[in-house]
């Protein structure tokens, strides 16, 4: 029987970053529970949707060719690109789950005072944004050079 390689197709990498996305998540409310003074919480519980599967998904048909387009531009460029495009996703499917399913799962709405109105978005999570498109750079550049075997 005879193996062989190839590169993981788009959907494939939508899945892997859907994935990816879920466990980032879930690490990063988990350690925002146990970091947060009003919140103070050391199980570290943290929690995801299943809506952001799909919606961390968008990484391959979204950010890829964003990311082929800018990487020749300074980081600083770059990270103010992601940190906006990321935003606008989290808008975009934020007030589409909120027509659709009557919520926003993660509704920022009280949680701070750089939340914009419908809860869909927080501005002071930017940097926060700007530093994971530059990470996915990197797993993107990774996904691409990936082969899946075939047997």
């Amino acid at each position: 029987m005879q193996t062989t390689r190839r590169p993981l197709n788009r959907l494939e990498r939508a899945l892997a970053y859907g994935m990816l996305g879920w466990v980032a998540e879930i690490a990063f409310t988990g350690a925002r529970g146990a970091l947060e003074p009003d919140r103070r919480n050391w199980r570290l519980e943290g929690h995801s949707y299943l809506w952001m599967l799909p919606i961390y998904g968008l990484t391959a048909f979204l950010f890829e060719p964003l990311h082929d387009a800018v990487k020749r531009r300074p980081v600083w460029q770059r990270a103010g690109i992601y940190a906006g495009g990321i935003m606008a996703v989290e808008y975009a499917t934020g007030t589409a789950l909120r027509r659709g399913v009557g919520a926003v799962p993660w509704d920022y709405t009280g949680q701070s005072r750089w939340a914009l109105p419908g809860g869909a978005v927080r501005l002071d999570y930017a940097p926060i944004w700007a530093v994971s498109g530059l990470a996915l750079e990197r797993i993107h550049d990774g996904l691409r050079e990936l082969p899946l075997r075939r047997i």
